[in-house]
This record gives C-alpha cells, structure tokens and sequence, in this order.
C-alpha cells in the first residue's frame, strides 16, 4: 500500500519535478496542462555546466482515464544547453520511456488487461491507444518452457483453433498449469515436444487422463511407460448416451409422424436419456399424454409402445449404475453377455468399451479425469469467441497463456453496509 499525497499522483504521475498549470475540460477529454522543470543538471556530453534554455513543444501523453473521460498531458519538457559544448538537452521523466510518447501507467493498464479476457481492440478503444500498441505489449510476453521436470497427473486433450483445425493441450492436473501447448494435434508434433523432456523426467508421470481418442493411446504408452492411462468417465458415458439416443430416434421412425408413440418418443427424450434415479417424483402436465404425470409414469407409458425400446432402455440404466457405482466386474459381464444380441449402435461403443477395457478399469479405480481440463478448454473457446478467432497462433497460445497461467490477485473491493 502506498500513501498518495497529492493530485499528481492520484492520477498517475510520480515525477514531483511535473508541476501542473492548469486543466481543461472538454467535450470529448479532458486535457491537463503541465511543465517538466527542475536545476540544470550536468552536461552528459562533456560533464559542462548546463544553463536552461527554453521549453520543448508540448508533449501530447495519454494517461489514464479521469471521471471517465479520456484524459491526455500536454507536457511542455524544460531544454538546457551546455556552456562548453553548446549541446541542447531535454529534461527526463520516469513518466514515459525515451522516445515514447505513452506513459508508463498505460503501459501497466494495457498488461492488466491482457491478463483478462479481453480483446485487443477492446483494450485499444479503452485506452485510447492504437491497437499496435497492444499487440507490442502482447509479445512483449515471453513464456520459457522448462523440459526438466513433469507432473505426477497429466491431462490430455485437443481444441479447434480455427475452423477445421485442431491444437493440442496437456495440463497439469493438480496445478491446472498448462504444461503443453501446440499449434496441432499430429502425433509427430507431440513427440517432437515431450521427447525434449528427458527419460527421467517422463517416467515420473505416473498418471495421464485423456478422452476416447484411439490416437493418443500408443503415443502415451511410448512417451509415458510408467503412467496409467485414465479414460475421462464423461466420454464413457457419452458414448452410451449416444447409443441411446441412435436408438430411440430408429424405433421413433418405426411409427407415423402422428401417432401418441412417435409424439411420445419424441418431445419426452430428456426424460428417457437421464438416469431413472435421478427422475423427479413431482408431476406436471403432459401436452402429449394430455394428462398430469411424474417423469417415472412418462417412461413406463412410453417403454409399452416398443418392448424393443424398452429392453435398450433397461439395458442402458443398468450399465449407468454399475459405472457410477464403480462395479467393474458387474458392467463389462453385462457387456460381454449382451455383445451378440444388442443393436449396430450399442455393439459399436460395447467393442469399443472392450477394447479399451484395462484403460475404462482405471478410471473407474482412480479418482481422476479430464472434468479440470474440458473447464480449461471452455475458457479457451470464451478467449477466441470475444476476439472473434484469431488468425496468428502465436497470438492465440500467448493470449491463453497469459490468461490462464499467470495468477491474479483478487481485486474486487467489499464495502461496508455500515
């Protein structure tokens, strides 16, 4: 905390040796005029006795904003010439940087609000400065990669960073720190990366989560051969909602447009695809049914239509409880005596489940997933909605880097009631 003991300061300007003359109000701005003044210093050319000489032309400096309105400095900086020498120079000020003409507490603005999720254009416009400016701030930023040493738990997943093309993100799971961040998602390009990580430093990792992509698995075993490969429980979840969903929507088709069982199938598919424990006991009326009910009488009068639907249906519950409770005996037998009888769509995802089984164990087993990474990517997408995309990935990774890795204090100021 420091003491500000006058206007000057309040606004901004540190150096006591400006001494404002008077301010100005007007439309648009607010403009404040001042004098840079203070004893002749010593020649920096011959070490001379320097004389004031005259003042320079005033300097326009964009401070920061005064009750709102845009706020500049007509700085008129003192001149002293050298008696020896006859050389001219100018007075200095800690306000703005040598030939520069923004001050410092813009400067320091403009990185706040990089830190945040803000475009470049909204920090231009709300500064006043051009939108260059920013972006010279922004690559002022330099983010060192330090290939010594790696996290126990590593999350792995990918982003669109434009249309059709995909980037790669590993994140540390306990810190939420990014650790990886590439422009694509090849497995060449991840090699090259966790390669420059010695053998040491990457049989330490001890646990890698990642989504049902088939692509990373071979290159975690390879890069990671002491890790355990942790399936994320959404995506395992996701693939048996989907097989749900395929199946409703054939046996919806199976019936007239019309009819009560296509309606019913139809505008009640919620209600089927959430887990029949979690359905409310409180009844509301039905425009389809034409009748109050709970969400429990809706399914049953739903399953009477189709029997096949309603045996897809149980089939789907039962392997929902025993993944949530963490049966793994009890979910891949039910796979394994239902493989044969089932549909396209569940034989697809019940291969699949089979396949990665030893990886589905283990994230049963363990207590991690990818839930701290998917939060991360949503940040992401909101970083490149605001800024409408970004066309240079280089931007974009230092944009998400200074966002998401950088630690911000807490500003927000709690008034008292009293």
């Amino acid at each position: 905390m420091e003491h500000i003991k006058n206007s000057t300061k309040l606004i901004g300007i540190k150096d006591l040796n400006i001494k404002i003359s008077i301010v100005l109000k007007h439309q648009t701005h607010i403009e404040i005029r001042a004098e840079l003044d203070y004893p002749a210093p010593a020649c920096p050319h011959c070490q001379g006795k320097m004389i004031k000489y005259d003042f320079q032309r005033p300097a326009t400096i964009p401070i920061l904003d005064v009750q709102g309105m845009a706020t500049v400095l007509k700085l008129k900086k003192r001149r002293f010439q050298c008696k020896a020498c006859r050389r001219v120079s100018v007075a200095k000020t800690s306000l703005v940087k040598k030939n520069c003409q923004i001050s410092q507490p813009v400067w320091a603005k403009i990185t706040q609000l990089l830190i945040e999720k803000q475009t470049n254009t909204d920090i231009a416009r709300r500064l006043h400065v051009s939108v260059s400016t920013v972006q010279r701030q922004l690559n002022a930023f330099t983010f060192k990669d330090n290939f010594e040493t790696l996290p126990e738990v590593l999350s792995w997943d990918e982003f669109a960073r434009n249309k059709g093309k995909l980037a790669f993100i590993a994140q540390d799971f306990k810190t939420k720190k990014i650790i990886a961040l590439l422009e694509n998602n090849r497995q060449t390009t991840i090699k090259n990366h966790f390669y420059k990580y010695s053998r040491q430093a990457r049989e330490k990792v001890r646990v890698v989560t990642v989504d049902m992509s088939g692509a990373y698995i071979p290159i975690i075993r390879k890069l990671f051969p002491k890790a355990q490969i942790v399936l994320d429980r959404f995506h395992i979840v996701q693939h048996l909602s989907r097989a749900m969903m395929t199946t409703r929507i054939a046996t919806m088709k199976a019936f007239d447009k019309t009819s009560l069982p296509y309606r019913a199938m139809k505008n009640h598919w919620k209600i089927l695809q959430k887990d029949s424990r979690k359905l409310s006991d409180k009844a509301f009326y039905s425009r389809t049914f034409r009748q109050t009910l709970t969400p429990r009488e809706i399914v049953q009068k739903t399953l009477d239509f189709s029997p096949e639907l309603r045996y897809y249906y149980e089939l789907y519950q039962l392997l929902l409880f025993h993944f949530q409770e963490k049966r793994v005996k009890a979910f891949f037998g039910l796979i394994h005596d239902n493989l044969g009888t089932v549909n396209a769509s569940f034989s697809r995802v019940f291969r699949t489940f089979l396949k990665h089984e030893t990886y589905i164990t283990n994230a049963l087993k363990q207590p991690y997933s990818n839930a701290k990474l998917e939060a991360t990517n949503k940040l992401i997408k909101d970083i490149k909605r605001q800024a409408f995309g970004f066309r240079n990935f280089k931007n974009f990774r230092t944009k998400i880097l200074i966002t998401l890795n950088i630690q911000r204090e807490r500003t927000k100021i709690v008034l008292s009631r009293t």
